[in-house]
């Protein structure tokens, strides 16, 4: 008996030996050199997933309110598995005057709902995502994203590059991507004549230059090509990318080469905006340092600076927010400061200082609906202008304020959502200011974005769009951030997702968005007969861009006066 259960044991342990084992794939990692570091990461679905590497010194203690720093210590072996952290957060303003509104803010400042956000100081990082198997040899082009969210909110663990990478190895033009972390509200954004003597404005914007340069320096390693990157972004992130191409005058240069050599904009373009130290911007700062206790200190900036963080958090955000009844009129966005942003984006486009790259910008059909949801109390066209003169552009006269709002006297035809009739106005003015909001801060001023180019630089090719896929939905349209589902991460697999995908890896591979269309349709320039590309859910269509030609013609003539 003991003979037979040992020939069975050993039968039993050779057949165990005798099966093939399962390998385990290594963990993916890249060796960089600036600085020094072996990045460890992880692989889901084909993709790897590298994530939280810093570029930046932490931006904490005395370099709070500090331009970035590069990182000058070595990282060794470091773990990017897991998730990144954003930026201190910008959800609602503390203001106790904004009630309930302050309420809302206090909560999400509260360090419990802080550490759900998973956000703090130390958060200048970026995630990359590459196909499986990505060699530093492959030198595969790079997609770099700018996360939106009014300059107040965001995060890179909002955007996982991974539906992106897999829908480029689909269609054969395989792709990385890369999406950074940059500080937003007061963290990133304050304004004042303090911040401007300083040399600390616009530091969100410093911080994603030095993360393109940190790509330059080290994405050959993970198999990206540095010479072939495409600057991509979203509403803030939009109005970022045209930021880039028109910091220091439009040199996007760094060691004498180029940082990147396309940008795609969604939702956002060019802002003309007061100066860091204009009355606005002034009235922010002053506003945050009475709140932080600071206003009596003999270097309120440097008082600022050495506020807890959850007492700076409360103070920064106690201005109005974007989510509240100001919408867009922004406390904090880039404005020019002489040095990175020298002039007002308007005045540098039409000066041709900007980087000469190629370009794609468009919309949603519907921007301002998102934005308009705050107002129900305005039921009177005078009342809209009052509202507009109030809190966007107190330098425009009331004279200037009804010619603008005349250009919309029919909110079943000037409305948004548009092509409603008189379907979807949530309040008496709602469709009037929603389509007001819109146009001014993203379509039309897109428009002068690309007749300005095509006068100034009529070699730069550029393609413009209209998004008008989620056209009936309720009150709301082809909504601001819409796309942010469509197409970043093409949740719906219809046309509007395939092609758009389609047309923008073609673009990040060749600057050309028909080069790889395949069946789709040919998408023109917007300088041959101004034409733009409708996307519907179903089909593509061409459409002229001269929709709202008097709105469009009276802005160009006293942009001056439409200042945020």
């Amino acid at each position: 008996m003991k003979l037979l259960i040992s020939a069975l044991l050993l039968l039993l342990s050779s057949s165990v030996l005798a099966a093939p084992a399962k390998v385990k794939r290594a963990a993916p990692t890249a060796t960089i050199d600036s600085p020094s570091a072996t990045i460890v990461g992880k692989t889901v679905l084909g993709v790897d997933a590298f994530n939280s590497i810093p570029f930046a010194q932490p931006p904490t203690g005395s370099l709070r309110l500090k331009p970035p720093q590069a990182l000058e210590s070595p990282l060794g072996t470091f773990d990017a598995t897991v998730g990144p952290k954003s930026c201190p957060q910008f959800f609602f303003s503390t203001d106790e005057a904004d009630w309930p509104i302050s309420i809302l803010g206090q909560l999400t400042n509260h360090p419990l709902f802080t550490i759900v956000t998973n956000a703090g100081e130390d958060c200048l990082t970026l995630d990359i995502r590459r196909p499986t198997g990505t060699t530093a040899q492959d030198k595969l082009p790079v997609l770099f994203w700018i996360f939106g969210g009014g300059f107040e909110l965001g995060g890179t663990g909002m955007y996982d590059g991974t539906p992106l990478v897999t829908s480029s190895m689909s269609l054969d033009m395989p792709i990385i991507t890369v999406a950074v972390n940059y500080r937003v509200g007061g963290f990133g954004f304050l304004p004042g004549k303090e911040i401007l003597a300083d040399g600390s404005a616009n530091l969100g914007l410093l911080d994603q230059r030095l993360a393109l340069e940190w790509v330059a320096d080290n994405i050959a390693a993970f198999g990206g090509d540095p010479e072939k990157v495409t600057i991509w972004g979203e509403s803030a992130g939009s109005i970022s990318v045209f930021d880039q191409m028109i910091l220091y005058d439009g040199d996007n240069t760094y060691n004498d080469k180029p940082l990147f050599r396309g940008a795609i904009m969604n939702s956002g373009g060019i802002v003309p905006a007061e100066p860091v130290d204009g009355d606005k911007g002034q009235a922010v700062y002053d506003a945050v340092v009475a709140d932080a206790g600071c206003a009596s200190a003999e270097d309120t900036l440097e008082c600022l600076r050495g506020l807890d963080y959850g007492v700076f958090l409360d103070a920064a955000n106690s201005v109005p927010g974007i989510l509240s009844y100001h919408s867009v009129a922004l406390s904090y966005l880039p404005r020019p400061d002489g040095t990175a942003m020298t002039e007002s984006p308007d005045v540098l486009a039409k000066a041709g200082k900007y980087a000469r790259v190629p370009f794609i910008n468009g919309n949603q059909e519907d921007e301002g609906t998102l934005f308009a949801l705050f107002q129900s109390n305005i039921s009177t066209t005078a009342q809209v202008v009052d509202y507009f003169a109030n809190y966007f552009f107190q330098g425009a006269s009331r004279e200037n304020l009804n010619q603008l709002v005349a250009t919309y006297p029919d909110i079943t035809t000037h409305g948004s959502p548009f092509r409603t009739s008189i379907f979807n106005n949530w309040y008496p003015q709602f469709k009037r200011i929603a389509a007001i909001v819109g146009d001014l801060t993203f379509i039309l001023t897109r428009r002068i974005l690309f007749q300005t180019v095509n006068d100034v630089t009529p070699d730069v090719p550029s393609w413009s769009y209209l998004a008008s896929y989620n056209y009936l939905t309720p009150v709301l349209g082809t909504f601001h951030a819409s796309d942010i589902l469509q197409v970043f991460y093409g949740i719906l697999p219809n046309y509007a997702s395939r092609s758009i995908h389609t047309y923008y890896f073609s673009f990040v591979y060749d600057l050309d968005p028909n080069s790889r269309r395949g069946s789709f349709m040919e998408w023109p320039q917007w300088g041959e007969d101004h034409q733009m590309m409708q996307f519907f859910n179903n089909r593509g269509a061409l459409l002229k861009d001269d929709f709202r030609s008097e709105t469009y013609d009276f802005l160009t003539e006293n942009v001056e006066s439409f200042y945020i």
